[in-house]
């Protein structure tokens, strides 16, 4: 820019420029030079060295340090009665109000914020209003000045054309394919596959492989998990007594993927046929042939599909299969993307006594999504979200966290899940990792400026100030957290300072459904879809975690604002029930 501003000083008459004297080469090398430093600055936020992490990294809160872990209290965050922006206090007549009491400090922080994002419109109308004065004050004489001058210098006028021509193409061919979320939806099994709480104890007990023990222990996980009563179960698990098989896991995946893709084939009329890219996660149960075979055979897609079955990558797989998605759609133009995320429970419930293995039959429960992604511009206007970012955590080559979630034997040779006792240690290591990558990408430039001044209060000046904690509401507008369990959405909620309001999806989520596994993620943007709280323009964060261990994220940015009236989603015929409180124990 400064280049090319540099040129036309020097190419325009001087009626144009009245401060062309100003713009001498000392000036430009100077502009240049700031920014290289900006870039630089730019640079090292968003890019960090592989074993460093971004400077505002030290202020996170504990819950996401690795020395410290997790402190679990089993309490929900109770909501703060609200305070007037005013005190209602008459001050003193004798003296000055205390304004950092009277006023609320957020609302100050929230115009420094406002100030510093729209601080560029600021400073070009003024300048902006100098152009236009100074254009008006032209006559037709210095219209042919100008094209004298033109004339005069066509060698340059033309190289500096055909430069601007090659550089606006090849920003045209380079940069990235935009990725739209079409459509979604969610399975919602059938009344008969409810499983209350009640009916969940009684099934354990009459099975007869479970201690008394062991049958108090679930029993007590269940009322703190916070689970309602309208959970679903597959048939081979309620049954009695249960007949899980190989026969019975393909008729489960079959009715969750098949559910799914034909409710989503449904609302967005796209035939099977123009689907080009076929990508299903399921962690637990990889048949063969595949699941993704199964699909493709079902619905008769095309010869030349490309085809992903991702298998044992946890419950942040379905982000994974969103980021794959996008890198494919990336190289492959005008195609559609289906993205299918579930689990299967019937070969995976655990009938032993391992007590780290029983945990995941009072969480884990049946449900699934399919996504439709397209990378054609023409889509954009029925589409309901962008892609803005994937930012995908593995923290596998570590010993402890690779081995924290395990599928393995029971002394008895039963098979099952084992949760390790470092799991929310591990898990806040890699949400700190993951989180810190993607503060730079989406935290407005008020927060860095106000982590960096605190920084350098702190470091430089040796104030004794606290770490200033980057505020994440102000970079989205709605959180859709992995139900993985009530625990770790407490402790989420009060560390990254987040409100009941933007925490009901997960919450609400967990409740209706259970654990869902990778699909969980969906039915809290379908709460969200069916609350109507999506506006043309909110950001939506989506983050999960999961084996090997792994932490994701994914960015959406609503392309229109969502009707719930013309939305068909597992939530619609229920969703002026919600929400509901949760109580921190339900007793059975």
């Amino acid at each position: 820019f400064f280049f090319f501003f540099y040129l036309s000083c020097h190419f325009l008459p001087p009626p144009l420029i009245p401060l062309n004297p100003l713009f001498n080469p000392f000036l430009i090398i100077v502009f240049f030079f700031l920014l290289c430093i900006y870039r630089s600055l730019h640079f090292h936020f968003h890019f960090p060295l592989s074993n460093s992490l971004p400077l505002w990294a030290p202020s996170l809160p504990r819950f996401l340090r690795p020395a410290e872990g997790f402190e679990f209290s089993g309490e929900m965050t109770e909501p703060k009665p609200s305070t007037p922006l005013l005190s209602t206090k008459a001050p003193s007549s004798r003296s000055l109000p205390d304004f950092k009491k009277s006023v609320k400090l957020k609302y100050v922080k929230l115009g420094y914020h406002y100030l510093i994002t729209h601080g560029m419109y600021l400073f070009l109308s003024p300048l902006a209003v100098v152009i236009a004065a100074q254009l008006s004050t032209f006559s037709l004489q210095d219209l042919y000045e100008v094209w004298g001058h033109l004339q005069y210098n066509l060698v340059s006028v033309i190289l500096c054309s055909t430069l601007l021509v090659f550089l606006s193409t090849l920003y045209f061919l380079t940069r990235p394919r935009p990725v739209y979320l079409v459509n979604f939806s969610c399975y919602k099994p059938d009344e008969s596959r409810k499983c209350t709480k009640k009916i969940f104890m009684e099934q354990s007990q009459m099975t007869g492989t479970f201690t008394e023990d062991n049958l108090q222990f679930q029993r007590k996980i269940l009322e703190r998990s916070g689970l309602g009563d309208s959970t679903y179960l597959p048939e081979a698990v309620l049954n009695i007594p249960p007949n899980p098989s190989m026969a019975e896991a393909r008729k489960e995946a079959e009715m969750v993927m098949f559910g799914a893709i034909d409710e989503l084939l449904a609302k967005t009329s796209v035939k099977p046929k123009d689907i080009g890219i076929l990508i299903v996660n399921c962690s637990l149960f990889n048949p063969t042939p595949s699941l993704s075979a199964m699909v493709i055979n079902h619905y008769k897609l095309r010869g030349n599909i490309i085809s992903y079955n991702l298998g044992g990558m946890g419950c942040s797989a379905g982000l994974i299969s969103i980021d794959l998605a996008k890198q494919l759609l990336q190289v492959h133009p005008n195609s559609y993307a289906l993205v299918i995320s579930m689990e299967n429970i019937t070969l995976n419930w655990y009938f032993g006594n391992d007590r780290s293995k029983l945990v995941s039959n009072c969480l884990f429960r049946m449900g699934g999504a399919a996504i439709l992604l397209s990378n054609r511009r023409s889509e954009r206007r029925r589409s309901k979200y962008q892609l803005i970012h994937t930012v995908r955590t593995h923290k596998g080559a570590d010993d402890k966290c690779f081995s924290c979630v395990t599928q393995e034997e029971d002394s008895t040779g039963k098979i099952g899940v084992t949760l390790s006792k470092d799991l929310m240690a591990v898990a806040g290591d890699a949400l700190k990792t993951n989180i810190t990558t993607l503060g730079p990408l989406v935290l407005p430039m008020s927060e860095q400026l106000l982590f960096f001044g605190t920084l350098v209060g702190k470091k430089l000046f040796k104030m004794k100030i606290k770490p200033y904690i980057p505020d994440f509401k102000l970079a989205f507008e709605h959180f859709c957290i992995h139900a993985g369990g009530r625990a770790v959405l407490d402790e989420l909620e009060k560390n990254l300072q987040l409100s009941d309001w933007h925490m009901e999806p997960s919450r609400m989520t967990l409740y209706r459904f259970g654990n869902t596994s990778s699909s969980s993620l969906w039915y809290e943007l379908a709460y969200a879809e069916g609350k109507g709280r999506m506006k043309k323009g909110d950001r939506t964060w989506q983050i999960a975690f999961g084996s090997g261990f792994k932490c994701n994220s994914a960015v959406w940015k609503a392309l229109r604002t969502i009707n719930p009236a013309k939305e068909k989603n597992p939530w619609m015929n229920e969703i002026n029930q919600f929400p509901v409180d949760v109580p921190k124990i339900s007793t059975i």
